[in-house]
């Protein structure tokens, strides 16, 4: 039945994680995707249009939220040094101060969303989702 398999319980569950992940940030003062794009930067993903393809947002969606973490002070953007049409992205020494409390935010929501599965079924599942992305990427002309 559609209303009880994957197409619908794939939406609940991304509901669900950003809720928890939203209430795990909330004292910190940050939204699930700019807690994600904080960790991105800090991870070494300093350019915008590549954190928009990590964090599901376009390239307006992405210059929104790096405006509210700019005027957090959590990052800063500098012109690219090869590129003058393009920026970097870096964390102030404010957002690093936060790291060790973001971080744990989505590795807890992670480890609740796991529990009770072995390794191999979080491998199968992690492969079935990459297909299943897969799938919905692949060329619409192409006779799968």
């Amino acid at each position: 039945m559609l209303g009880e398999g994957v197409p619908s319980l794939i939406p609940q569950l991304a509901r669900e994680l950003r809720a928890q992940v939203e209430a795990s940030l909330a004292p910190l003062g940050l939204t699930a995707q700019q807690g994600a794009v904080l960790m991105r930067v800090a991870l070494g993903e300093n350019a915008p249009h590549q954190l928009a393809v990590l964090v599901g947002t376009d390239t307006a969606g992405m210059t929104r939220l790096l405006d509210r973490l700019a005027a957090k002070g959590l990052v800063r953007r500098s012109p690219h040094p090869s590129d003058r049409r393009a920026q970097i992205v870096d964390v102030t020494d404010a957002g690093k101060e936060l790291l060790p409390r973001v971080f744990p935010a989505f590795g807890q929501v992670g480890e609740r969303l796991m529990a009770g599965l072995s390794a191999d079924d979080q491998k199968l599942a992690t492969q079935l989702l990459r297909r299943m992305l897969t799938n919905l990427h692949r060329d619409e002309g192409s006779d799968a």
